[in-house]
């Protein structure tokens, strides 16, 4: 992620769907590996928080990350419903390259019902070149040994002018273990993944109920 990207349209879909997917799994711990990588001179991140049809509050929590440009204040999220969750910053003093994934991935906090975000620039690797930008299927597998059944990995993934639902379905076959879901709104979508099928069926349910707030989403299986 850079910090041009906080509080655009795509972030008040972010911060508004893990916020729904924390407080109704009832999960204890949001960890957020923000995978920083230096800003550049693109526009991209100029667009609105209310571009999507968040909640009051979290349109108002990405105005404040607009203006601030401070991820300290991503820790702030739970007070936007008064929820019981905590948020982490996992290692946020640290920019991910493809020489220090191995020990940016390593001592993720031990709680057993937490989500594990990876707020990537671009998402999972593509069939060729990867970069700091990009989510590694290594990296997943070294996050699962870590984490517990219960827990849920979460990956930011940005369109790939493919449609959603084929990338979804290569991103599954290229995964080595875990269960998947995803849900997806314009140019991004979230991939979930746990080591039960049983959790990841609960999340595909939050999703549905997520869709029916209403949201602009659509659900992939």
């Amino acid at each position: 992620m850079k910090l041009q990207y906080l509080g655009d349209s795509r972030d008040s879909f972010k911060w508004d769907y893990h916020d729904y997917l924390m407080s109704s799994m009832h999960y204890s711990l949001f960890n957020v590996a923000l995978m920083l990588t230096p800003n550049d001179n693109t526009k991209q991140g100029s667009t609105k928080p209310h571009g999507y049809q968040a909640h009051d509050n979290i349109i108002d929590f990405c105005n404040n990350l607009k203006r601030n440009k401070d991820i300290q204040l991503i820790m702030q999220l739970p007070s936007c419903h008064d929820a019981k969750y905590k948020v982490a910053l996992h290692k946020n003093d640290i920019q991910i390259t493809n020489k220090n994934r191995k020990e940016y991935f390593s001592n993720i906090n031990g709680e057993k019902k937490q989500v594990f975000f990876l707020d990537s620039d671009n998402g999972f690797q593509p069939e060729k070149k990867y970069s700091n930008k990009h989510v590694l299927y290594s990296d997943i597998e070294n996050i699962l040994e870590q984490i517990s059944e219960h827990s849920i990995v979460s990956v930011f993934q940005y369109f790939r002018r493919i449609p959603f639902v084929t990338d979804f379905l290569k991103i599954k076959q290229r995964l080595v273990s875990g269960h998947a879901t995803a849900i997806c709104w314009h140019s991004l979508m979230f991939v979930t993944i746990s080591k039960s099928e049983e959790i990841i069926n609960k999340v595909r349910s939050v999703n549905h109920n997520y869709s029916q707030i209403p949201r602009p989403v659509s659900i992939i299986k």
